[in-house]
């Protein structure tokens, strides 16, 4: 069952993060560009403790969206998105900050995110050793 919640919330989120823009009026106002001139960047991003997604309930869900517009439900939504700009999408290209001190605690956190990046399917899902770790990659896209 915590399973099935789990997706249930992912996918709620996700046609929320996705369909939500598109909700907007089909006319562009007069010298703006459309909005549909921008491949979709929508995301949703998870976080709960535990070894793998699988087996995780999220404690936590934000989400990401990023063209035409940075905005969502993440804490820093813009240098987020300049981030993600920045490593072209690639979240394993978002490396640990320099000068971070964590403890070698394990309590391990499992990150996902889902969705849509410059119009392509994104699914990925990374185990950090504890919350400070995750906190560590990049500046901002996995902290919230």
């Amino acid at each position: 069952m915590p399973n099935t919640a789990r997706w249930a919330a992912t996918l709620t989120l996700t046609a929320t993060a996705v369909c939500g823009p598109l909700a907007g009026s089909a006319l562009a106002a007069p010298g703006s560009a459309p909005a549909a001139l921008y491949a979709p960047s929508a995301l949703v991003l998870t976080t709960g403790h535990g070894y793998s997604a699988a087996t995780v309930t999220p404690e936590r869900a934000v989400t990401l969206n990023c063209a035409p517009t940075a905005s969502g439900t993440h804490p820093a939504a813009v240098d987020a998105c300049a981030e993600l700009r920045a490593s072209g999408g690639d979240f394993d290209a978002l490396e640990a900050r320099d000068g971070v001190m964590c403890t070698k605690q394990f309590d391990p956190v499992v990150v996902t995110v889902d969705g849509v990046w410059q119009g392509k399917r994104v699914s990925y899902e990374r185990t950090f050793a504890n919350e400070c770790v995750k906190n560590s990659y990049g500046m901002t896209v996995f902290t919230f």
